[in-house]
């Protein structure tokens, strides 16, 4: 059983790491980066991207930080795996955050940036421009912070159940 809860924590661990670090990556260069440039290559851009990130690896990355989040809870019911439960319990409940925001937020603004069409045929790219960046990057910044929190949370649970 010991095996499996490492296991499972180190999955859970690995994979709100790496979502962590991708929405950091945004946060810190992509958006600042777009930041200035002109309003049709920002919806241009973040269009690309969205339909980019739509793959494989990232679905088993940012859906199974949630999956190996909640096995690690599961697993780590049982006698031996107490001290570092309410860690993962944080951790995964930062990243349930993370996919709250993405859900409620982020998505939501892609869509409409999608459904404003291609940026060659857009009227007013500013107008399209200025109803998503704003949100987006605030949101995404909550989004970083709840995800970094929740990995800090896992790794310390990580320390806790002590070396192999």
């Amino acid at each position: 059983m010991e095996l499996l809860q490492r296991s499972v924590l180190l999955a859970a661990t690995l994979t709100t790491g790496l979502t962590a670090g991708l929405l950091t990556a945004y946060a810190i260069s992509v958006m600042p980066a777009l930041s200035g440039a002109d309003d049709r290559t920002v919806v241009d851009v973040m269009q690309r991207i969205n339909v980019a990130i739509l793959n494989g690896w990232f679905g088993i990355v940012f859906g199974g930080a949630l999956v190996f989040g909640a096995l690690a809870i599961l697993t780590h019911l049982s006698p031996g795996g107490q001290p570092s439960l309410p860690w993962i319990v944080v951790g995964v409940a930062g990243y349930v955050v993370t996919l709250a925001v993405t859900a409620a937020v982020n998505v939501p603004l892609n869509n409409a940036l999608a459904a404003a069409g291609p940026p060659d045929r857009i009227t007013d790219p500013a107008a399209v421009r200025a109803a998503f960046e704003p949100r987006w990057v605030t949101f995404n910044i909550i989004r970083t912070v709840s995800a970094v929190a929740g990995f800090a949370a896992l790794l310390w649970a990580m320390l806790l159940d002590g070396p192999a």
